[in-house]
């Protein structure tokens, strides 16, 4: 059996919490720590949202089993969701809602197929991270959920939260 070989080892990406390095040097250092980074899903027919912490990696209940595609008529007749990366920072005056940015998302549960743009969903979690508020696009009622979700989940953070979110979400 001298043919044999080693699988080869996978270096997967990496979600960690606090400080990649906490004091060592080694596995970990210069991860993205994505501890203050929660997806909400926004099921738009329904008008509910709700905290999906599988969809950090496009595993939450709505995406699982799901083939997705860029081409919108694969999923033609489903279901529309926002996917809401919300980032919370801290002030002085205490944690807030920091950045706050929607992507859009379509499922078909009888075909299996969803559309969504997967370099979108990324670019807006990093955008989300980097404090960006972009809401702007989202309809009316979703936006209405949104802010009813977040100021109810947490009012305190809701009302350290910037202006810009409040009128962007019209509350």
């Amino acid at each position: 059996m001298a043919n044999e070989e080693k699988p080869k080892q996978k270096m997967g990406f990496t979600i960690i919490k606090n400080d990649p390095t906490d004091g060592h040097k080694g596995f970990g250092i210069g991860s993205l720590s994505l501890e203050n980074v929660s997806p909400v899903i926004i099921d738009i027919e329904e008008g509910t949202a709700s905290v999906e912490i599988g969809a950090m990696h496009a595993r939450s209940d709505v995406e699982r089993g799901i083939k997705f595609t860029t081409d919108r008529a694969d999923s033609e007749g489903g279901k529309a969701y926002w996917l809401v990366w919300v980032t919370i920072d801290h002030k002085a005056d205490g944690p807030y809602y920091a950045g706050v940015t929607a992507c859009e998302m379509v499922v078909n549960r009888e075909k299996r197929r969803g559309y969504k743009v997967l370099a979108d969903h990324v670019n807006k979690m990093d955008k989300s991270m980097k404090r960006h508020i972009i809401v702007e696009h989202m309809d009316a009622p979703s936006k209405k959920v949104l802010a009813s979700f977040l100021g109810e989940l947490n009012p305190d953070l809701w009302a350290r939260s910037e202006e810009q979110l409040r009128q962007g979400l019209f509350v």
